[in-house]
């Protein structure tokens, strides 16, 4: 390919030379042997690689008999025929005349070409190299190609035009500096143009044409109808998922195409080759019914789910939900790979919106229809916490499918905040079966459900007016909240915490006193109790309010009301 790079502004010795040769020899030629004209003269031998040659005026020359081959190598030349040559001098330093048949081909070329030139007529030539800017063309002498006239649009690899033949048009010629400039664009357009006029003849919205793939990009290819070009784009390239037009069409294909849009003002076309084809969605509905089991191959994964094509146009979403009734897929790679054929079911089909949602765990027995008939609603289990969170525990119940305690139904009277508290993971737990929830696949579990409802009974061994020794808990400004029985508190309120008026809780009681109260009500359903220590004062007989707090006690409630009642007895 280096021996082909050459700079078109330096021709070679035998081009430079001619080119200075050009000058003499424009205008009539005469009849007499000129140095520097061409001359007529007649083979008087061929003998030794060499043919004499006599062009009159006692004038020979010697020339090599390998100027007057041909293109092919052979030698067409006889005795007595009459050539053309160039009389390079009339005497050398043997005294004969220097000719050269080369030099009078070359010069009768640049005539022709010139002649083409003047009559605005194409020339034939073949590219022999690449040249800064272009292409060099042999039409007979050399000339340069521009690179922006090769094509109708600039290409990039002009390498792919080497050693070919083409027609050209000559847009600059200058005998005097032996410079040639030619179009290969021009041709192309006048035909193009040509074309384009047989072409807008036929050209309409719905017509079916032949084009030839001009160029391809990332988002279709322009096909050429004859003259003018329209677009394939990739989304009508085929009913099927095509990821790059490459995968359908090549440059140079031949195509059969249906016209979709045409803009005559614009000159713009939109083309389609699906649409040479029956829509696969067409009465898809009684290929893939609703509950029927298909074969598919897995053309691409997302994070959610896989897409399977079913048949050339129609692919199908197995959401990350139904491959699997017990396995918590996070990506579906753990599942089905690109390529794999798989079976699946039809879940749904919507053929206007052309969609169709498939699964592959419908092909197998839905484990959780069973957990009914195991694990009736009451019976006890016993299994491993496998995760803890904010709102509960997951404990172990089959392979795959976990049961859930919400944190209320960890207790039936201790507050808790976080699971934690109470729960570590791995810990092995019993609970109760609580609810199954098939459609929405949720196992409720409970563990106070071992065990009876303290508040249930709470009426029967605190009924009202019972008299219950307490811990205060917590202070509020209507009252303060006690403990009667664990995890069981009432609420004194601040209006029965004293006999005398008080407003604020903490001015007769604090936190962590223990104190003696009566059962005001009971509303189990609410888990509500109401409590009172004035109601045990005013019912107590003198003396045995020290049985109030206990002796220990230095200040508080106590004190006051011995005081209030030592008052009293004055």
């Amino acid at each position: 390919m280096d021996k082909l790079l050459v700079d078109s502004a330096n021709l070679d010795d035998m081009q430079r030379e001619f080119a200075a040769l050009l000058e003499q020899t424009q205008g009539e030629e005469r009849e007499d042997v000129v140095e520097g004209r061409i001359a007529r003269g007649t083979v008087l031998e061929i003998a030794n690689d060499r043919v004499l040659v006599d062009i009159g005026s006692k004038s020979e020359g010697s020339i090599a008999l390998e100027e007057f081959r041909n293109a092919d190598g052979t030698v067409e030349l006889a005795v007595g025929d009459e050539v053309e040559v160039y009389v390079v001098a009339l005497e050398d330093d043997h005294g004969q005349c220097q000719l050269s048949k080369q030099q009078a081909d070359y010069l009768r070329k640049w005539d022709e070409i010139e002649k083409k030139k003047e009559a605005d007529e194409q020339v034939r030539g073949r590219i022999i190299g690449r040249v800064k800017g272009g292409l060099q063309v042999d039409i007979g002498v050399k000339a340069f190609l521009p690179g922006s006239q090769v094509e109708l649009r600039p290409t990039r690899n002009l390498d792919k035009f080497l050693d070919q033949e083409f027609d050209f048009k000559i847009i600059k010629f200058n005998k005097k500096r032996g410079n040639i400039v030619l179009s290969r664009r021009v041709i192309l357009e006048e035909e193009r143009e040509r074309l384009k006029k047989d072409t807008l003849v036929n050209l309409n919205e719905g017509a079916v044409m032949n084009g030839v793939v001009k160029n391809i990009t990332e988002y279709g290819a322009f096909v050429d109808l004859g003259g003018i070009d329209g677009l394939l784009h990739i989304t009508d390239m085929s009913w099927g998922r095509v990821n790059h037009p490459d995968e359908v069409v090549r440059i140079g294909d031949e195509l059969r195409v249906k016209v979709l849009k045409f803009n005559r003002q614009s000159e713009r076309v939109s083309l389609g080759l699906k649409q040479l084809q029956p829509d696969p969605w067409v009465n898809a509905e009684e290929r893939y019914p609703v509950g029927g089991h298909v074969m598919g191959r897995v053309v691409s994964l997302i994070d959610y789910g896989a897409f399977v094509e079913l048949e050339e146009g129609i692919e199908g979403l197995i959401h990350i939900s139904e491959m699997s009734w017990t396995q918590r897929v996070k990506h579906p790679n753990r599942v089905v790979n690109k390529g794999d054929i798989i079976h699946c079911a039809v879940l749904r089909l919507d053929t206007n919106a052309k969609k169709i949602s498939l699964g592959m765990k419908q092909l197998e027995q839905n484990p959780w229809t069973l957990l009914e008939q195991r694990y009736p609603v009451g019976t006890r289990i016993v299994g491993k916490i496998r995760n803890i969170t904010d709102f509960g525990i997951f404990i172990g119940i089959e392979d795959g499918i976990d049961g859930l305690v919400h944190i209320s139904d960890v207790s039936w009277t201790q507050k808790i905040k976080h699971p934690s508290e109470v729960f570590q993971k791995g810990d092995e737990v019993e609970a109760v079966v609580l609810n199954i929830d098939v459609d929405n696949e949720r196992f409720s579990l409970g563990i106070k459900q071992l065990s009876s409802d303290p508040w249930e009974t709470l009426p029967e061994r605190l009924p009202p007016g019972h008299i219950a020794d307490a811990t205060i808990t917590k202070l509020t400004d209507f009252g303060a909240f006690a403990e009667i029985e664990e995890g069981i508190e009432g609420l004194i309120h601040i209006s029965e915490l004293a006999v005398e008026h008080i407003d604020n809780p903490a001015d007769v009681v604090n936190p962590g006193d223990s104190v003696k109260v009566e059962v005001i009500s009971i509303d189990p359903k609410e888990r509500k109790i109401a409590l009172s220590i004035k109601s045990y004062i005013q019912r107590s007989e003198y003396g045995t309010l020290r049985e109030y707090r206990e002796e220990d006690a230095t200040t508080g409630l106590g004190d006051l009301l011995q005081g209030k009642f030592s008052r009293d007895e004055e």
